[in-house]
């Protein structure tokens, strides 16, 4: 039976700053330049993008604490 998906930061080659993004990418199968580019768009345009960004890198774990084998 197939594990579920979860969601968490990535580390080394993927992340840029905390992760956030790239996790997120890999969490909904996207590329991870996309994720950033929307993620951008929501800091410059309403400035939520930066509150949820901090929250996201605070509260998600990191791949290797989710998949200790990685």
């Amino acid at each position: 039976m197939n594990e579920p998906k979860k969601l968490y930061r990535t580390e080394n080659g993927a992340a840029m700053l905390a992760g956030v993004c790239g996790g997120v990418a890999e969490y909904f199968n996207l590329d991870p330049s996309l994720v950033r580019l929307v993620w951008a768009a929501l800091c410059c345009l309403w400035g939520t993008g930066i509150v949820l960004y901090l929250v996201a890198a605070l509260i998600l774990p990191k791949k290797s604490q989710v998949y200790p084998g990685y």
